[in-house]
């Protein structure tokens, strides 16, 4: 028989949608953003540019520094906006469990600024001044964090092709290097390259972080002394060393 009396009722929470909070929060911003300029007017959209979207002229001319937060939050494809919702839905909460929120973000943060930077700075020196948008760098950046961290974790790519997460990483490599060699974009080609960079060198042992790390512990075990029975060895006296034998 059915227990008697009300029945606890189950707690929603962010694991019942298989998805982390500070990936669910990035993608619902870039939802949101990505939403809004596709639903604009092409007069509008020219309008907003100047202060929503990177290009070497407003970030090294005109200064407009934190469109590289902007416009990393516009996705201009309805099926590129897709592609990352299965990645925000995969990998992504993956990496968030693994590392903790608060480091899931600094790596949000490191990679995708690292790809902007390096895509305006290409296509300043190219005199392109195209707009570099969407969170295309941080994504690939992801994949290869997951390549090095669950390098022999089996997965199904699209439910069909079997992998390793190494496999999977080095694939996306070589395919986005074939892209922009044979597409020549070299501005893409840069950011993707400067995020993977990145996030190699996040996850590896030679890590900024876990430099400072070490330098810190060293830097303490210099400071400590070892004592006996609570108090400082007391000094020898001349004839101790022949008192014991062992």
């Amino acid at each position: 028989m059915p227990p008697k009396g009300p029945q606890p009722q189950h707690r929603w929470s962010f694991r019942d949608i298989q998805i982390t909070r500070g990936a669910l929060v990035l993608f619902l911003l870039e939802v949101g953003f990505s939403i809004v300029y596709m639903t604009l007017g092409k007069q509008k959209q020219l309008e907003l540019g100047d202060v929503l979207l990177a290009t070497p002229t407003s970030v090294f001319r005109q200064g407009h520094v934190w469109t590289l937060v902007t416009s990393s939050l516009i996705q201009p494809s309805f099926i590129g906006l897709l592609m990352h919702g299965f990645v925000f839905f995969s990998f992504l909460p993956t990496l968030e469990r693994f590392w903790g929120t608060s480091r899931f973000i600094r790596f949000v943060v490191v990679t995708q600024l690292a790809g902007q930077v390096a895509a305006v700075a290409v296509g300043f020196a190219l005199g392109h001044d195209g707009a570099i948008v969407s969170l295309n760098p941080f994504m690939y950046a992801a994949i290869v964090a997951f390549g090095i961290v669950y390098a022999k974790q089996p997965v199904q790519f699209f439910g069909v092709l079997p992998l390793t997460g190494k496999q999977l990483m080095w694939g996306f490599i070589v395919f986005l290097t074939i892209a922009t060699v044979l597409q020549g974009i070299w501005e893409d080609g840069a950011a993707n390259a400067a995020a993977m960079g990145a996030a190699a060198l996040m996850v590896s042992k030679l890590s900024p972080g876990l430099a400072l790390k070490r330098w810190k512990i060293r830097r303490a075990r210099a400071q400590l002394t070892v004592i006996q029975g609570g108090a400082a060895r007391p000094a020898k006296r001349p004839g101790d060393e022949q008192k014991y034998l062992n």
